[in-house]
């Protein structure tokens, strides 16, 4: 592999394991990080976490050594962790000028990833990883230093603990499912929530590198074997989190899954009229019109980003957020860390259920009641490279009046391409960046109007 085969994407590097993601080329990314970190801040100290994967925790301290060898204090932690778990023992550590997490999120097994943070705990930069991918050199380094194991788990869980009323919770007597998909997060939620006296059935909680053929992701249809737990077992709620624990997914006593926007729009109603807090809410621009709903309805500002979570960070960063969220299921809350958690939004949706005596589907139709019911679906559109080629050339231009009879009101092209219709109908057509696809977006009234919009948006991306 060729230096310049080594590029950083929008959350790290990530490659199969034993094709690109191999020691070799993991000791040279780490050996790049530890010369932008060195120049930076000669000394610093640099937190190494990985999460569930196969050799995850064998490459992170692999990583660890040869940060170490460019003169950082570098410390591993003792055990799979979480992401936001990471990013909250950098983000607490004063002395800490950054960290690395081996991970790759909500990706298939096959693969393995390699996150920068920065001292804050939040994400790197453009700016940042660019340096790291310059200083990329051919050969692998032969440098080693020595590392110090310490527990980032601990600490982590113990100021979760903190953020939530945990003797409300207990009263209120709650039986959940806990679908940690085999990722980082299994144990710890469960755990979590059991010492707050919820009664937890945890599947998929077991060391299992190759997460027993599931997809590490906590939609629909990698949830179902825990929406049928929820159902045959009568049980309150399911809380779903992804190969790193950083998304959050749920299903309520129906069986039913409750998407991120919904999840979105519910803590942010949590949050300032139980909790009495108050701030911006920052979303993407994929994300249901129903936050900025309940967002006007309690008098709060709403920020629109363009898709990626690297965005609200940069919002967080100036400071006045109340909660930052994306339709994937990455949700932040900047009063903790600068970084989605999966585990916290649990618990909070957790809590919310038992000061409200509601279920989820419950608190779900209260909030409908105050923002009107609102359908929405994403789906993946892939067609031929020069098919996605000419519409890409298209979409500086392309201005219809109408898409499936609906008057198009205004066309947003900050990320992709966006076209408003009336009653907040909306339709984001995005052209992935590296895939012959287009990601396609859709919120209506119903999902009958949901699914004519995708299907008009087919005709929108193929015509001559």
């Amino acid at each position: 592999m060729c230096t310049s085969d080594i590029q950083f994407g929008t959350d790290g590097w990530r490659a199969v394991i034993g094709d690109d993601f191999t020691y070799a080329n993991l000791r040279r990314v780490a050996d790049a990080a530890g010369r932008v970190f060195s120049q930076d801040a000669p000394g610093g100290l640099v937190l190494v976490g990985h999460d569930t994967r196969f050799e995850a925790e064998s490459f992170a301290r692999a990583a660890a050594e040869v940060l170490a060898s460019h003169g950082l204090r570098v410390q591993v932690t003792d055990r799979y962790l979480p992401t936001p778990a990471l990013c909250w023992s950098v983000s607490q550590d004063d002395k800490a000028i950054g960290g690395v997490m081996l991970t790759a999120s909500h990706n298939p097994s096959a693969y393995l990833g390699f996150k920068l943070r920065m001292s804050d705990g939040g994400a790197s930069p453009v700016s940042f990883s660019d340096r790291v991918e310059a200083a990329l050199t051919a050969d692998e380094p032969t440098a080693r230093g020595d590392y110090e194991v310490v527990d980032m788990v601990g600490p982590y869980l113990d100021s979760l603990r903190g953020l939530v009323d945990t003797d409300v919770i207990r009263a209120a007597n709650l039986k959940v499912a806990v679908d940690p998909l085999y990722g980082a997060g299994q144990g710890y939620l469960a755990d979590a929530l059991r010492s707050m006296g919820v009664v937890v059935t945890e599947i998929h909680g077991e060391r299992n590198p190759g997460f027993g053929g599931l997809h590490p992701e906590p939609i629909p249809p990698h949830i179902a074997e825990v929406s049928a737990l929820v159902r045959d077992q009568g049980l309150d709620a399911a809380f779903v989190t992804d190969g790193d624990a950083d998304r959050i997914g749920a299903v309520d006593c129906n069986g039913e899954f409750v998407n991120p926007h919904r999840i979105i729009a519910l803590l942010v109603r949590h949050l300032v009229e139980d909790r009495g807090m108050t701030g911006k809410v920052v979303k993407t621009l994929s994300t249901s019109v129903v936050v900025d709903r309940i967002a006007a309805h309690l008098g709060l500002e709403v920020v629109t980003t363009p898709v990626g979570f690297k965005w609200i960070y940069e919002e967080m960063v100036a400071g006045g957020v109340l909660l930052g969220g994306e339709e994937s299921g990455g949700i932040g809350i900047p009063a903790h860390v600068r970084e989605r958690d999966g585990l916290l939004m649990a618990l909070l949706l957790a809590q919310m259920m038992a000061m409200r005596s509601s279920g989820l589907a419950e608190l779900v139709d209260d909030l409908f009641a105050v923002t009107g019911r609102l359908e929405y679906t994403r789906s993946d559109l892939k067609i031929d490279p020069a098919v996605k080629d000419a519409f890409l050339s298209r979409v500086p231009t392309m201005s219809p009046g109408t898409i499936d009879g609906l008057e198009v009101l205004d066309i947003i092209r900050t990320d992709g391409i966006k076209f408003l219709f009336p009653g907040d109908v909306w339709l984001l057509l995005r052209p992935s960046g590296t895939e012959p696809l287009v990601r396609v977006y859709a919120e209506a009234a119903d999902m009958d109007a949901v699914n004519r919009l995708i299907a008009a948006c087919i005709a929108l991306v193929e015509q001559e």
